[in-house]
Formats: structure tokens, C-alpha cells, sequence
């Protein structure tokens, strides 16, 4: 079976948004297959952050499909989203969203004790997970006593410790400098890539894209190739 003979993991058809009577985006179309990199560009307000959201349940669909592993993202109430989330994707945050008072290790662990895996378990996973990422020695460490770098490396190891099947990346580099946020995009990238997963990530940079197999730009009538 070629790539391209996969089955999507991840299938938009039609959707649309608004917000009271101004429709933000229609007729969004989007097949993303496993071990896929697609980079999503367009103008600030395009709804890009917003689509990302939709397709991690975490904002409602106005019209359209989004099904993830053939489960309708769409149809699903609260509780079928989260547990959805909790199973099958991993978000990366431009704000990194670590938890201050706890170490990094608990901090990559979190996934996984959100599906029930013990704390032994998860911090064994967890610290695995950071020497992946070049944090060895310091699973011990607070996020605070890490450079911002580094604490982009930790938000990549939480999104990707409890081997989701698609990862969506919302401006993952927004607040590195252009050498650490090359580092940490290759490293996404070769994560993703070892784990067959897909990747959807949200950037504003030709340079960040150009890790992606494809680029899409986003505006009020659907996803276009940029």
C-alpha cells in the first residue's frame, strides 16, 4: 500500500464557522494521512488557531465533518471529545502551557495519567521520553530553571509521550529565536515522523513550513495549496 493508498486518519469535509452572522470559514476540505507533515499558513483572523480547536473538539462545528480515525469529531459530546483527546491527539502550545510547580517529568506524564496509566508508569514513559529529546538529567528540573528552548523541547515530549496519531502544533516556535526554533522544529518533525504520526501545525513562517510534505493556506473559502 503506497502513501497515498492510506486511509486518512484525519477527513474534513465541508466545515464551516461563525460567529453570530460572519461566517470565519466554509468549505474547509482536508485529508491527512499517518506520518503526514502539513504546514497551515494564512493571514491573522483566517481562523487557523480555530481550526485546530475544531478539529480537537474543543470548539463546535457550524457545518461539515471532522472525523478522526473514523470517529466523528463533530457528533461527539464532552466527554467523548476529552476522551478522544486524551487517546489520540497531542497539542503543542506557543505558550508551551507547562505546569510551574511541577517538575518536567510530571509535567510529560500528565497524558498518560489522564488515561489511567499508573505514576510509576508515566514518569518511567516520561523521562524516556525527555532523554528522546535531548533532556536527560534534567527530568527533575522545574520549567522555570529551563531556557525557552528547552521548554519547547518539554511541551514537544508531553504532546507526543502518549503516542498519539495526530499532533496539532499552534505556532509551536512563535516565541524561540530562529536557531532554537530550527532545532525544535526538526525535532518535531523527526518524532512525528519515528512515530507515524500526522502532524497539522499552524505557523506564520516559510522557514517553519518547510519542514511540512505540504503547505495549505487558510482563508474564508476553505484550504488552498500555498
Amino acid at each position: 500500500m503506497t502513501a497515498t493508498d492510506t486511509p486518512p486518519l484525519l477527513r474534513l469535509t465541508g466545515v464551516g464557522k461563525r460567529y453570530g452572522q460572519r461566517w470565519v470559514m466554509r468549505g474547509v476540505e482536508l485529508q491527512l494521512r499517518p506520518g503526514e507533515l502539513v504546514a497551515l499558513l494564512g493571514e491573522s483572523g483566517a481562523g487557523k488557531s480555530t481550526l485546530l480547536n475544531m478539529i480537537a473538539g474543543l470548539e463546535p462545528v457550524d457545518e461539515g465533518q471532522i472525523e478522526l480515525a473514523s470517529h466523528p469529531v463533530h457528533a461527539l459530546d464532552a466527554d467523548g471529545s476529552a476522551q478522544l483527546r486524551c487517546h489520540a491527539l497531542g497539542f503543542v502550545f506557543q505558550a508551551f502551557h507547562l505546569i510551574a510547580h511541577m517538575s518536567i517529568a510530571h509535567n510529560v506524564a500528565i497524558p498518560l495519567l489522564l488515561t489511567g496509566v499508573s505514576q510509576a508508569a508515566a514518569l518511567k514513559r516520561a523521562r524516556k521520553m525527555l532523554e528522546q529529546v535531548g533532556l536527560d538529567g534534567r527530568q527533575a528540573s522545574l520549567p522555570s530553571e529551563l531556557s525557552g528552548g528547552e521548554q519547547q523541547r518539554v511541551a514537544l515530549a508531553r504532546a507526543l509521550v502518549h503516542e498519539p496519531s495526530l499532533v496539532l502544533a499552534d505556532e509551536p516556535t512563535g516565541n524561540l529565536d530562529p536557531a532554537t526554533a530550527a532545532r525544535a522544529l526538526g525535532l518535531l518533525a523527526e518524532q512525528a515522523r519515528a512515530r507515524r504520526a500526522a502532524l497539522l501545525m499552524v505557523t506564520h513562517s516559510e522557514h517553519a513550513a518547510e519542514v511540512a510534505d505540504r503547505r495549505l493556506v487558510l482563508d474564508s473559502d476553505g484550504l488552498h495549496p500555498a
